[in-house]
């Protein structure tokens, strides 16, 4: 069987606009496969692939059962539920070359969802007025290179500006499909380190990058900002990386305090689990992020920091970097593989420094006793006298993991 591009939608509503999609794919060549997942009326105007029913049996129930779950946001989820599965399924069977996905707000969510099972390099798009303004991307985009495309106008109807956005979405597709690539495992003799970065890491982990190509590793870096170090554990999992230097957990303090970095509650945890040798550096763990002017009420007696005109950080307080640094040796407890763990003994970040509206040394001595007296005695720590953003600590911190590797090597 030829191999399939997906079209997803709520048919009952979006069935005109999603045929045609369809046959736009057809017109490149293209193998495009209908899935409904409409809940309510009957697909208008076209005939699904795999109905609405057959993805409520699949889902091992009935549509008639999902119509009655109790709220629309209830059956949505039954739906987003069995079209993950079932994509997920045909993506392991490699039936599936890319996918579009169409709807509004709940039909964007539950054709995104279903998206996020390809691989990486897989074509993905999901067409949604929702890819706008100040909604949350998250359930769009989740980990993945999702493509989102705004659709300006709702979609309900075919028009001059619609149908110019679904051309150039299956055109994107063609040309993806034709030209691009999915992700493929690491050629032989590659030495791919995952490092994760933020702003107020990037003059060190700049510095990192000679040193660490000298000693032959390639550094994939990660913006710490609640996707990026859940999509670095992905990755790791999926065995792109022969080690991870965790320079910037920053996400650790968003899981506890809030922000909009927060991650899964895994993370920390999985280079371990995989038995990956890895360097961690506590950096940016002072603080949390919060978009301007949404700092909560109860945190706005807290230093803040005006990191640039779309994000203030909020410090943390003793009593938080307490719990956090038990959270952190708890984390790293059940680690397969070496670990080595990297203190910047002049502060965590770049407001925290003499002067800096961070400092605060007794909180973070604080972080400091819990970690290293809950760590176990196989987990060497070593303190540098040097900020966390100097360039010589991410030197310094390079050459730690460089001679991790050689000696876990001999």
């Amino acid at each position: 069987m030829k191999e399939l591009v997906l079209v997803i939608g709520t048919l009952d509503t979006k069935g005109p606009e999603v045929a045609y999609v369809r046959d736009k794919l057809k017109e490149f060549g293209l193998n495009p496969y209908v899935i409904d997942v409409g809940i309510l009326g009957e697909p208008i105007g076209i005939t699904p692939d795999f109905s609405k029913a057959e993805l409520a049996q699949y889902g091992g129930t009935t549509i008639e059962k999902v119509q009655n779950a109790g709220s629309r946001g209830a059956a949505v989820e039954l739906m987003r539920e069995f079209v993950v599965k079932k994509v997920t399924e045909m993506v392991a069977n490699k039936e599936v070359i890319g996918a579009i996905g169409l709807g509004g707000a709940e039909g964007g969510v539950m054709t995104a969802a279903a998206l996020m099972a390809l691989p990486i390099g897989a074509p993905k798009i999901v067409i949604s007025p929702i890819a706008s303004g100040k909604h949350e991307f998250a359930p769009l985009v989740g980990t993945t290179d999702m493509m989102t495309m705004h659709s300006i106008v709702d979609i309900l109807g075919l028009n001059d500006i619609s149908k110019t956005i679904f051309d150039n979405a299956a055109a994107a597709v063609f040309g993806m499909i034709q030209k691009g690539h999915q992700l493929t495992k690491p050629k032989p003799g590659t030495k791919a380190v995952a490092v994760t970065m933020l702003g107020n890491t990037n003059t060190a982990i700049t510095a990192m990058q000679p040193l660490m190509k000298e000693a032959g590793y390639e550094l994939v870096v990660f913006h710490a900002n609640g996707v990026g170090g859940p999509a670095m554990e992905e990755l790791a999992e999926a065995g792109q990386f022969v080690g991870i230097i965790d320079f910037t957990p920053n996400e650790m303090a968003a899981n506890l305090v809030g922000g909009i970095h927060v991650a899964n509650e895994n993370r920390l945890k999985v280079a371990g689990r995989l038995g990956l040798p890895q360097v961690v550096v506590p950096g940016c763990v002072d603080f949390v992020v919060f978009h301007a002017n949404t700092v909560p009420e109860n945190l706005k007696d807290r230093p803040l920091y005006n990191h640039n005109p779309e994000y203030w950080l909020v410090r943390l307080n003793g009593d938080e970097m307490e719990k956090l640094g038990k959270k952190f040796a708890d984390s790293l407890n059940d680690s397969k593989s070496a670990v080595k763990v990297a203190i910047p003994g002049q502060g965590l970040s770049i407001p925290n420094k003499p002067g800096g509206v961070f400092f605060d040394p007794a909180a973070d001595k604080r972080f400091m006793d819990q970690m290293q007296n809950n760590l176990k005695d196989d987990i060497e720590v070593t303190s540098f006298d040097m900020h966390v953003n100097d360039a010589e600590f991410g030197k310094a911190v390079g050459k730690l993991f460089i001679d991790m590797m050689n000696k876990e090597s001999k």
